[in-house]
């Protein structure tokens, strides 16, 4: 696919495929143009050329706010929250749009599976979401994205200005809705070591083009993304 802000080509022939129950990362710096990417799949980006398909189905006939019901969803960088809604209200609308395909008892009992990955949630139920501590939003923003029950979920920088202690328990989750629900995960994180740790596959971007792809056992072998991204360059001194 190629996107453009204008004369700006932002993606350029980017091409990735996620496999059925994967979870493929995508790394890349800042600028890179892995929040366009994420953006362009779930419709909030037009696309110059190229497609986006789900299960062989084009995306690109489909408003934005369809594709809930076709098994996506997008869980923003920065979370997004609805501040002035409570905790659960966030929840009730992350289901709207999947609202023909699932009844009352199945949303209430998503809900509940939710509030067994993320406890806090449960207690914070009434609690308006803007008074959230920064990684409860997160819990929030990502339980609001699975309520919808989707095959595929598209997560922006979950690890974002977090401390690492939350850091770890956003991945564990992350794992286990992999592991539990088979769920399809694209994974766009800066935290190359932990995105690797979970992914089987991954992509690094840079200036709009994927310049290495491949399992991501062997990405964390890889001497460009060592030293880029893993924090394995060496210092010398003479």
């Amino acid at each position: 696919m190629v996107v453009a802000y204008g004369a700006v080509e932002a993606l350029k022939g980017v091409s990735l495929e996620i496999p059925s129950g994967d979870v493929v990362a995508v790394l890349g710096a800042n600028g890179a143009g892995k929040t366009t990417l994420l953006k362009v799949i779930s419709g909030l980006m037009s696309i110059k050329s190229g497609s986006v398909r789900l299960m062989g189905e084009d995306l690109s006939k489909f408003p934005p706010h369809k594709l809930a019901g076709l098994g996506m969803a997008h869980i923003p960088e920065g979370r997004k929250v609805f501040a002035t809604l409570s905790v659960e209200e966030n929840l009730n609308l992350g289901a709207w749009g999947v609202r023909k395909q699932l009844n009352a008892r199945q949303i209430q009992e998503t809900k509940e599976w939710i509030f067994t990955l993320f406890p806090i949630l449960k207690t914070r139920r009434k609690q308006l979401a803007g008074t959230l501590s920064g990684g409860e939003q997160q819990m929030l923003a990502i339980g609001r994205g699975l309520i919808c029950k989707p095959k595929i979920l598209l997560l922006d920088e979950p690890s974002l200005g977090l401390a690492p202690i939350l850091v770890q328990e956003i991945f564990k989750v992350i794992r286990k809705i992999h592991e539990e629900e088979k769920v399809s995960i694209l994974l766009v994180e800066q935290n190359a070591r932990k995105a690797l740790s979970i992914a089987n596959h991954g992509y690094i971007l840079e200036t709009g083009k994927i310049v290495i792809n491949g399992p991501a056992a062997e990405l964390k072998e890889n001497e460009h993304v060592k030293a880029a991204y893993l924090g394995g360059a060496k210092l010398q001194t003479g």
